[in-house]
């Protein structure tokens, strides 16, 4: 049984769908953000010295970062979701994987660390948002001509890209001006593998 360390409001809400859509039997523990810090609590440090949210126990096996813990659950299913059998499909798949926390996630970061300085963050905004702008603006395009991030079929790889479009939705002005982008939020939405997850891993503030 694969157990789920599971943070509110996290990158972990993925892997919890990611189970659902491989139907992988699995159990979730959950744990609250400090609602001062918004940081997680110190027990998830006994699961693994980072002390960050997701993790994943699978017998005697602990398994951190979200990119990692997909590949892993990827190959628990024989592969199914992960590349597909298209090269040109199987290079996006891979961009994608990794696109999403190693380009995507930093500047999305940068705006949430912006607001929360107030005033003193205001100046650095503009900056900031035009980078994410600019992810916002290709990604729009990648999507123009085909249904899901590798190609025409549901990967993790949409799995992977969902924490930051919902982040981008919910903070960084992702409106109805990228219509094919809201339209993928909405699809991922309406899968009733991601309703499930959130059943399980509890209230999400980015669906």
């Amino acid at each position: 049984m694969i157990l789920v360390h599971h943070l509110e409001n996290s990158r972990s809400q993925r892997i919890l769908w990611l189970l659902e859509e491989l139907e992988l039997p699995y159990e979730v523990r959950r744990y609250a953000r400090d609602p001062k810090t918004m940081l997680a609590p110190p027990a998830l440090k006994a699961i693994h010295p980072l002390g960050k949210s997701p993790l994943i126990e699978h017998g005697q096996t602990v398994i951190a970062e979200t990119g990692a813990i997909v590949e892993y659950l990827i190959e628990q299913a024989d592969g199914r979701l992960g590349a597909p059998a298209h090269r040109d499909s199987v290079l996006r798949y891979r961009h994608f994987l990794h696109y999403a926390e190693g380009s995507m996630m930093p500047p999305l970061f940068g705006l949430l660390v912006i607001d929360r300085l107030g005033l003193l963050g205001r100046p650095a905004r503009g900056a900031v948002q035009s980078l994410v702008d600019g992810h916002l603006d290709w990604l729009e395009t990648e999507l123009a001509d085909r249904a899901w991030f590798a190609g025409d079929d549901f990967t993790a790889a949409d799995v992977m890209m969902s924490f930051p479009l919902e982040a981008a939705r919910h903070r960084a002005r992702l409106n109805g001006e990228r219509p094919h982008l809201i339209d993928w939020l909405e699809r991922i939405h309406a899968r009733p593998a991601y309703a499930r997850a959130l059943e399980r891993g509890g209230p999400y503030a980015f669906a």
